[in-house]
């Protein structure tokens, strides 16, 4: 029994006082020393940066992981159990540096290739498509004055540019160059050491995940702590959930524009389509990324072959944009697909392309959150007759049962 229980409203009152000026003054810092704090942001990024990356290969090899271990558990005999875990890890880096090195030797000499030949035959193949152009519009005079005019200037203009602009400046290219490659070597060097700890992480993730949940109980109300956990499992299936739709989305109009590219006899098939496939991980705009150095490997070759592919990728966009792409995020993150278009322009404006990529689960979570906050308010004022009135009207089976318990743990007494 507490021996003081008048000294308990001057507690809450000093612990509140306390929180409201801690708060007042971290967004104090917040607003007015946001640039500050960004830098010192970045810094620390810089820092750990393999350590990001290997956390990002992790996450993603840890569902194959997990698969692995539970194949090799049927599989082996219990005298193996020990070596389970090490075998699991060492199959998912295995398969991750595989998968990495097909894409790479299958993106690369292609690749090296086509810019080679674009170098040394731009020029012709730059003479035949305006020849064509201009045989085209023969019969207009002024279109057919305007290109060739257009086309002189053009070369002028570019030979001009090489003889008083990159001519004097190759010290300072060679500079860039330099630069480049060191950017490249600190980059290569972020990377193996995140391979590294991407193998620390997979193999001591079970270990994490019971310090991560002793800690949470240490802290929080076993009420509380349950919740938390509950939430971290959904953001958890989110996040896995929508990077599975979209190697689903972009494995599906990978195959759909290799289908089209043979039907059509577009050049280079197989590596137009592994560049749009690879760049559709980017919502919206990824078909059109891809596009510029898909149309130019088809430029090279065949002009009136690329323009039918500019207008292909259009079409393809749109399919994924408005059907594809909606459908199946929306699926996996349980969001309708106003609100995934939604969440992509949103963090896309506050974060660039990975705004974009992590936009949707998100604002997944985001909604999540306001969702169960809001039907704990309509339990504790009463008003569960508007749930359910709104769950006959716009729910669906998966939606929350209106009549289940309050999400949230009561407040404290």
């Amino acid at each position: 029994m507490d021996k003081k229980p008048h000294l308990k409203p001057y507690l809450y009152a000093m612990v509140a006082g306390f929180g409201a000026i801690a708060l007042s003054i971290a967004l104090y810092f917040v607003f007015y020393r946001f640039d500050g704090i960004k830098k010192g942001a970045s810094v620390l990024a810089g820092i750990l940066m393999p350590f990001i990356y290997g956390g990002v290969m992790a996450y993603l090899l840890r569902p194959f992981c997990n698969w692995v271990e539970r194949l090799l558990e049927q599989v082996l005999p219990s005298r193996f159990r020990k070596t389970i875990d090490g075998l699991a890890v060492a199959a998912s880096v295995v398969f991750g540096l595989l998968v990495v090195y097909a894409l790479f030797m299958l993106i690369i000499p292609q690749l090296i290739s086509s810019i080679m030949t674009l170098s040394l035959n731009f020029q012709s193949q730059l003479d035949l498509f305006m020849s064509w152009v201009t045989r085209f519009f023969a019969d207009n005079d002024a279109v057919y004055s305007f290109l060739n005019d257009a086309y002189d200037t053009l070369r002028d203009n570019f030979t001009a540019w090489l003889r008083t602009s990159v001519m004097p400046s190759i010290r300072q290219i060679v500079s860039g160059v330099g630069i480049s490659v060191l950017n490249v070597l600190v980059v290569l060097k972020n990377v193996l050491i995140g391979v590294i700890a991407a193998v620390y992480f997979l193999s001591t993730r079970k270990k994490f995940a019971a310090q991560g949940k002793l800690l949470l109980y240490s802290v929080f109300r076993p009420d509380w702590a349950d919740l938390i956990l509950e939430e971290l499992a959904y953001i958890d299936r989110t996040f896995g959930g929508f990077i599975i739709g979209k190697i689903v989305d972009s494995a599906i109009i990978g195959v759909l524009c290799y289908m089209v590219c043979v039907i059509a006899r577009f050049p280079s098939a197989l590596l137009v389509s592994v560049i749009i496939g690879v760049t559709n991980v980017i919502p919206f705009f990824g078909p059109f990324i891809g596009a510029v150095p898909a149309t130019l490997l088809i430029l090279i070759t065949d002009p009136i072959k690329a323009l039918w592919f500019v207008g292909f990728i259009f079409i393809l966009q749109q399919l994924d944009g408005n059907v594809i792409g909606p459908k199946i995020l929306g699926n996996t993150t349980g969001l309708s697909s106003f609100w995934v278009l939604f969440s992509i322009l949103l963090f896309g404006g506050m974060w660039g392309f990975v705004g974009m990529i992590v936009g949707v689960p998100l604002f997944a979570v985001i909604y999540d959150l306001i969702r169960k906050f809001a039907i704990r308010g309509l339990h504790k004022n009463g008003q569960t007759d508007k749930l359910q009135a709104y769950h006959d009207a716009f729910g669906n089976p998966a939606d929350p049962a209106p009549a289940q318990e309050e999400h949230f743990p009561p407040p404290e007494t």
